[in-house]
């Protein structure tokens, strides 16, 4: 009966520390505060664990097709190299300015499941700058990302920068061999302005 009212008392002068240590603005939330602690180590073992419950039973789809990969890296160079970087490739200053600092896909997604890569670019991190892409994205377009991140650890810096030039070539030759039709604007008269 000791014991437990002991660990009662523990857990209520805990609990009131924590309170006042919330309420005290001592925590330092700026960006460019440090790094790592106690409570990062914390938020890292959570965020981990939510990922792998939240993404048990996902199917994985067939992965790794040439043109899913092309689909998968244009997404990549839009929305991910920013603040992840790529082969060769460092993260921006954007990237390089959040805090937690976000991973190093070649190495962070060495080991991890496919379908854990998914539930991630689907749904995001809350409180870390990874956004959810699944509101923008449908699954096709997530499948891909998905696939892409995962050829990441075995990709050269040489290899990456192929896949740009190849990227940046079929654009301009799009722009050259392609008439772009611009859409009719509806036409205009001044009683349709401003406080008409």
């Amino acid at each position: 009966m000791k014991a437990i009212r002991t660990l009662l008392i523990f857990v209520v002068v805990l609990a009131i520390a924590g309170v006042v240590y919330v309420h005290s603005g001592l925590y330092d939330v700026a960006a460019n505060g440090g790094r790592g602690g106690f409570l990062e180590a914390i938020a890292h073992r959570v965020s981990d664990n939510s990922v792998e419950h939240h993404a048990q039973g996902i199917p994985v789809p067939p992965l790794g097709d040439p043109a899913q990969l092309k689909t998968g890296f244009a997404h990549y160079q839009e929305m991910c190299i920013t603040c992840h970087g790529a082969p060769g490739v460092k993260a921006s200053e954007i990237g390089a300015g959040l805090n937690p600092h976000p991973p190093n896909l070649i190495r962070s997604t060495m080991d991890m499941p496919p379908n854990e890569v998914y539930w991630v670019t689907k749904n995001g991190i809350k409180m870390t700058g990874m956004p959810a892409f699944g509101p923008t994205h449908n699954e096709s377009e997530l499948w891909a990302i998905t696939a892409f991140v995962k050829q990441l650890p075995t990709m050269t810096p040489e290899q990456y920068q192929a896949m740009v030039k190849a990227a940046g070539a079929a654009g301009e030759h799009h722009e050259e061999g392609e008439e772009h039709e611009h859409p009719a604007m509806p036409p205009t008269s001044p009683a349709s302005g401003p406080g008409h």
